[in-house]
This record gives structure tokens, sequence and C-alpha cells, in this order.
């Protein structure tokens, strides 16, 4: 049986004043899912559409430990790993369309 990698993700509303981390073996189809309504109650509620930050891991397992590490972290350690990535804080959603 082989191991399938996943990704962790944060996506943000439009005034970047809300994140939202999650975890998915299929980024494209799953923030295609958040910007559609079908994402979490949090992000429809909270209009969380946009991605700021992915990284991938090996496996789903790696990418759920991440994703559980980050939302222990402080808004200010969430931040500085955003703007790390995304300085300009857009949405990258169109760099993981490039990536299928």
């Amino acid at each position: 049986m082989s191991a399938k990698g996943g990704y962790t993700y944060i996506v943000s509303n439009k005034s970047r004043t809300v994140l939202y981390t999650g975890v998915t073996s299929n980024l494209y189809n799953r923030i295609w899912e958040h910007k559609n309504g079908f994402g979490s109650a949090f992000t429809v509620k909270y209009k969380c559409h946009d991605l700021v930050y992915f990284e991938f891991h090996p496996t789903i397992q790696d990418a759920i430990h991440r994703e559980k590490r980050i939302k222990k972290y402080t808004t200010e350690m969430k931040d500085k790993l955003i703007y790390s990535f995304n300085p300009k804080l857009s949405d990258l959603f169109d760099q993981v369309q490039e990536l299928q």
C-alpha cells in the first residue's frame, strides 16, 4: 500500500482578518470547495475563500501533525509564517491550479 502525501494550508477572508488552517490530500479540490461554499462551516461563515499559505508533506499523517502544530500558533506566529511564504498575501489558488 503506497502512502499518499498531503497538504497543510491556510485560507483567509478578503480583509485577511480571519485565518483557517486545514489539511487535505487534494489541495486544488479542497480550495475549490472553500471558494464555492462547500468548505467547513467556519470558512463559509467567515468567508475564508483565499488560499494564503500551503505546504506539502510526504504523508497525510505528516500534514495532520503539522496542521495541529500550526493551530496552536499565536496569531503573530501564523502571520509570520504566511508573510515568509506569501509577502503580498495574495490568493495562491492560481499556483495550485498550475500544480494540477
